[in-house]
Parts: C-alpha cells; structure tokens; sequence
C-alpha cells in the first residue's frame, strides 16, 4: 500500500461514491446538517430487527457474564496483538475534554480549579482542580458498559433492567466488571479508501461496505478484535463547523452487525457512537447499540478522534494495531471516560 494519506482526499466534502452507492450522493453540507435522506437506508421494521438481536444473541455463552465479548481477549490473544507493533509510534485516541457548549455539547464537561497553591504552607504550593461530566453524549471520549443498553426491559444475558440498575448504580454489567482491554485493534478508515475527506452525515455504512474496507486496507478483522470505524466526522466538524450528530451522522447499519457477529469482535468504536442517525429502524433510535451491546455483549467506545490514527496508518501503509483502553474502575458504572491508545 502506498505511505501518502489517502485521507488526503478533494478539498470539499465528499463527491465520489460513497458506500452502499454507485454514485455522488446529495446530502447536508452545511455545519448545521438536517435529517438525513434514505442514504441512512433501507428501512428495517420493527419485526426484522427482533429477529435480528435473536439471530447475534450471545446469551449464556460466557462466565463472568458481565465482561461479555472482552471474555474473548485471552491471554494468546494478548501476545498476538503485540505482534502488531512495529514503529512502537503511540497514538492517543480521545478528544479534548470539552467545556464549551455546542449542538454536538448541549451538557459540558466541568473543569474548575479547587485550589491555586496560594495559601500553602510550608512549601512546595500545591494547585488543584475538578472534573465532572455527563459523558454518555456525543462530546466526551467514552466507553458503552454492558448495563448501559437494554432492549425490551433487558439488558445483556437476559437480565431485567430495573432489577439490577437503581439509583445506586448497576449490579450487573458495569464498568468495574470489565477491566482494562489490551487486544488488537483494526481501522476501517472509509474516507480513505473512497478518497474523501469524510463521509456525509446520515450515511449508513453496510456490511458490502466493511468489506471493501479490509480488502482495500489489507486488513481482515478478526476474533477479540476491537473495530473502529473512522467516518471523518472530527475533520468535519473542524472545516464546516459542530452539527447535532444525534441527528444526523454517519455509522453503521443494522445490516453490517451480523458480519461482526460472525467474525466474533470484543469491541466496536468510531468517532461517532457507531449509528447511522437518522435510525432506519422504526422504533428503535439506536438499533447498534442494541444489537451490539444489549444482544451480543459487545462494549462500545463513543466519539473517539481518529484523525492522528488515520494519518499514522495511512505514513505506515497498514491498518492494524495494538489498542489498550482502560476504563475507570467505577463500581456500578454505566461507562467510562476514556482515553485509548492505539500502538503502531
């Protein structure tokens, strides 16, 4: 593959064809994107969509239950990630922790100084500072633990949302139950492989789509992986301006999750939350997110800024990686504010 950027696409917003498509596809352009058109498409009922989650489902399969999928990272899947190292070239993967509103930020993270060292004595001074933030959105860096997404009353292995999540937290599924994740990470950087600078908002990517991917970046994923999925939203944002991707984004449509059931992955993220938004499903606003985390018990890692990885694989002419993320150890927590870091 060739060390130039293929990220490095036409100047403007996408014009080529885009996935799932055979041609130039009209769409929002603007920083403030409206709902998107049947590019989010084809419409799933309701009933289809159930059978799907039956047909992905991972019920019972693993003990601790609550690690779901990341049960599949073994210690041999460990050591056959650090063979994707390389350059030993360190790329975090989160975004700066963001206190200024915006359509894409309408709850802020906090960060204030609790102490400015001024009044210490004995020396040295000391400065302090706070952080708070309601991270399950689309401006924080975080990771979707199981008990965050249950689907008809049930969370992943068939538990009852409201028995096992209170007000105290979760009893099932959270965060403190699944640890650090040390595996091997793949890109699908789809703006490089059609030669854009980022995929409109409102486009679905398709299970042909992930595909093409892996045979035009060399790349296959496999079982334990960890999947992301680069739509060049950031890069977007950054020339043209924030939009509400919640409700227009680009991400992945039902139909490409049973290509990742099938190649057995321990995780998914992107530098959106994973869905294509508008939801093609009736009903169901975020139908990755169930199927993924409610149905196969795979953890979901939000809003990450792939931007330095694209450019780094794209210098290295390989898409594959050693990714460690490490949530907080937060007991009965839904998620996690992360910062992973991907290892060329």
């Amino acid at each position: 593959m060739s060390d130039a950027n293929p990220a490095d696409g036409p100047e403007h917003g996408p014009t080529g064809p885009q996935p799932g498509s055979t041609g130039p596809q009209p769409g929002p352009t603007g920083p403030h994107a409206g709902p998107a058109d049947s590019r989010n498409g084809p419409a799933v009922s309701r009933r289809d969509f159930d059978a799907l989650f039956e047909a992905v489902r991972t019920w019972g399969r693993w003990t601790p239950a609550d690690r779901g999928a990341w049960n599949r990272v073994t210690a041999e899947q460990v050591r056959r990630a650090t063979a994707a190292v390389r350059s030993g070239l360190v790329v975090p993967l989160a975004l700066p922790w963001n206190t200024v509103p915006g359509p894409d930020n309408p709850r802020p993270a906090l960060h204030h100084m609790t102490d400015l060292g001024d009044v210490e004595s004995p020396e040295p001074a000391i400065h302090k500072d706070f952080i708070g933030a309601d991270y399950h959105g689309k401006a924080v860096t975080h990771l979707d633990a199981l008990c965050h997404v249950s689907y008809r009353g049930q969370l992943y292995d068939g538990r009852t949302a409201r028995d096992v999540v209170g007000a105290a937290g979760a009893r099932f599924g959270a965060v403190s139950a699944l640890g650090p994740l040390v595996t091997r990470g793949v890109l699908l950087d789809l703006p490089a492989v059609l030669g854009v600078r980022w995929l409109e908002p409102g486009l679905a990517v398709h299970a042909q789509d992930v595909i093409a991917a892996e045979r035009a970046l060399d790349v296959r994923i496999g079982e334990g992986d960890a999947v992301l999925l680069r739509s060049g939203q950031h890069r977007r944002r950054a020339e043209l301006g924030a939009w509400d991707p919640g409700t227009a984004g680009a991400g992945l449509h039902v139909d490409a999750v049973p290509l990742l059931a099938e190649r057995g992955i321990a995780l998914l993220g992107g530098d959106g939350d994973s869905d294509v938004r508008p939801s093609p499903v009736d009903g169901v606003h975020s139908p990755v997110h169930a199927l993924v985390v409610a149905s196969m018990g795979v953890p979901l890692l939000d809003n990450l800024d792939l931007e330095a990885l694209s450019a780094a694989t794209g210098r290295a002419g390989r898409y594959e990686f050693l990714l460690v993320v490490a949530p907080l150890n937060i007991p009965g927590g839904t998620g996690s504010p992360v910062n992973p870091v991907a290892v060329l």
